[in-house]
C-alpha cells in the first residue's frame, strides 16, 4: 500500500481501478521472516490507505484497496451544499416553504405578530378598506349618540341611544372578524382576496359567528354573574355593613382567573367556525380541544398581541386627544346631566377630532387583531395536526406534492383536516 492519504473532491468521476494481480503461490519451504510484497499500484491509479478529513466535515476512512472494488469512506460525491426546496443551496435543513405571510412550520411569537402585520401590508386594499368602513360606521354612530347627550344633556334619550350602538357595533365586528378571517387564510397561501370574494365565502358562516361571539360572551357574563348573586341579594335585602360587602365582592374576585381560563378556552372558536364550517356547539369544543395543553402559550401570545396592539392604537390616538384639548374652550364645565360621566360631555368639535383618530387606530388593529386569532389557531394546528403539509399542498408547492385544492380524505380525523380553499375552506 501507499502512504499517501487520499481524497477525492465532491462529484469528482472516480478513477478507473486496475485489476489486481493474481497472488503469489505459496512456498511449500518454511515460512520467511520477512513480511510477502505487494504488487506495486500503477502511477496512474487512485491513493490507497487513510483518507484524510476534508473541509466538510469528511471523516478518516479506509481508501478502496486492491481487493476493493468500491470508493473510500472519504467525502463521496453529493457531498456538501445540495440543491433544496426553491433552489435552496446551504448545510443544514431547507429552510421552510413560505407561500404566504407565514413559514409553513409551528410559528413563535413573533412570527404570528409578523405574519398578521404582513396581512395588512400586502392586503391592504381589503383589509384596510374593510376595517376602515367598519371603525367609520362605529365612531360616527357614537359621536352622534354623544353630541345628542351634549346638546340635551338632561335627557336619557341620548343616553338610551349611545347605549342602542353597543348590538350595531356588535354586528359590525361579526361581520369584519367573519370576512378578515378569510383573507387571512388566503393569504398564508400567498393568494390575493377581494371584499367581494372575501364577503361571498364568509356570508353563509356570519350568523353562527354571531352565536359563537355572543355564546361566549353570555358564558362568562354568566360567571361574573353567579359570582356576584350574593353580593346582589345582600344589597337587595338593606343596607350591609362594609366588612360584609367586601366579604362578598371576593367571590367576584374569584371569578375573574376563572373567566379568563374560560375565555381562553374558548378563544379559537371563531377561526374554527369560520374554517372548517362546524356549528356553534361542535365550534366552542373544537377550540377546547385546540388549546387543551397549550393554555399558557395561547394565553401569553394573546395577551402580549393584545398588549402590543393596545399601545400601537393609543399612539395614533394621542394626537387627536391633544388636539381636543387644545381646542377645548377655557370656561368649559360639566354639563350637570346625571350621564355625563358616561359620555364625557364632549363638544362637537371635540368629538369630531377625538373620531378621526380613532377611526383610524381601528383601521388599523382590527385587522391586526383578527390576524393574530386566525394564525394562532393555524399555528394550533399545525402543532397538532400536521397542517403545514396540507397547506403546502394547497398552495400548489411541487416539492410537497403539490397541485392545488383537494377534496381527497386525509389524516386529520374523520372527515380530514380543512383548510381555507376556494369559496371556504376545503376538506384534505
Amino acid at each position: 500500500m501507499t502512504d499517501n492519504p487520499g481524497w477525492a473532491p465532491p462529484s469528482s468521476p472516480e478513477p478507473p481501478h486496475e485489476a489486481a494481480g493474481p497472488s503469489a503461490p505459496p512456498s511449500t519451504s518454511a515460512p520467511q521472516a520477512s513480511a510477502p510484497q505487494t504488487p506495486a499500484a500503477p502511477a496512474d491509479a487512485p491513493a490507497q490507505g487513510w483518507s484524510a478529513p476534508g473541509p466538510y466535515g469528511g471523516g478518516y476512512g479506509a481508501a478502496p484497496g486492491p481487493q476493493s472494488p468500491q470508493p473510500g469512506w472519504g467525502p463521496q460525491p453529493g457531498w456538501g451544499p445540495q440543491p433544496g426546496p426553491g433552489g435552496y443551496q446551504g448545510w443544514g435543513a431547507p429552510p421552510s416553504p413560505k407561500p404566504g405571510v407565514i413559514p409553513l412550520r409551528p410559528l413563535g411569537v413573533g412570527e404570528i405578530l409578523d405574519g398578521a402585520v404582513s396581512t395588512v401590508r400586502r392586503h391592504w386594499r381589503t383589509a384596510l378598506g374593510l376595517s376602515l368602513g367598519v371603525a367609520a360606521l362605529e365612531q360616527t354612530l357614537t359621536a352622534l349618540a354623544q353630541a345628542w347627550e351634549h346638546a340635551s344633556p338632561r335627557s336619557a334619550g341620548p343616553v338610551i341611544g349611545l347605549l342602542a350602538t353597543y348590538p350595531v357595533n356588535f354586528l359590525l365586528g361579526i361581520i369584519a372578524s367573519g370576512l378578515l378571517t378569510m383573507v387571512v387564510s388566503k393569504a398564508i397561501l400567498g393568494q390575493q382576496t377581494g371584499l367581494g370574494e372575501a364577503w361571498r365565502a364568509a356570508r353563509p358562516r356570519l350568523l353562527r359567528l354571531a352565536g359563537v361571539t355572543a355564546l361566549t360572551s353570555l358564558i362568562i357574563a354568566g360567571i361574573f354573574l353567579l359570582a356576584a348573586v350574593p353580593l346582589i341579594a345582600v344589597l337587595i335585602g338593606g343596607v350591609p355593613s362594609p366588612g360584609l360587602i367586601a366579604l362578598l365582592f371576593l367571590p367576584i374576585l374569584a371569578a375573574v382567573p376563572v373567566a379568563l381560563w374560560l375565555g381562553i378556552q374558548l378563544s379559537l372558536a371563531a377561526p374554527a367556525l369560520m374554517l372548517e364550517k362546524q356549528g356553534v356547539i361542535a365550534s366552542l369544543s373544537r377550540s377546547r380541544r385546540l388549546v387543551k395543553g397549550a393554555w399558557w402559550r395561547v394565553f401569553g401570545v394573546t395577551l402580549l398581541s393584545r398588549i402590543v396592539i393596545g399601545i400601537v392604537g393609543s399612539i395614533i390616538v394621542m394626537p387627536c386627544v391633544f388636539l381636543a384639548v387644545l381646542l377645548a374652550p377655557d370656561n368649559a364645565a360639566p354639563t350637570g346631566s346625571p350621564f355625563s360621566a358616561l359620555t364625557g360631555g364632549a363638544t362637537p368639535a371635540e368629538l369630531v377630532i377625538l373620531g378621526i383618530g380613532g377611526t383610524i387606530a381601528a383601521t388599523i388593529t382590527i385587522p391586526v387583531t383578527a390576524g393574530v386569532n386566525v394564525l394562532l389557531y393555524v399555528d394550533q394546528r399545525i402543532r397538532r395536526e400536521a397542517l403545514d403539509i396540507e397547506l403546502a399542498r394547497a398552495a400548489g408547492l411541487p416539492e410537497f406534492g403539490g397541485a392545488g385544492w383537494s377534496g381527497a380524505a386525509g389524516p386529520g380525523g374523520p372527515q380530514g383536516p380543512t383548510v381555507p380553499g376556494q369559496g371556504g375552506p376545503q376538506r384534505i
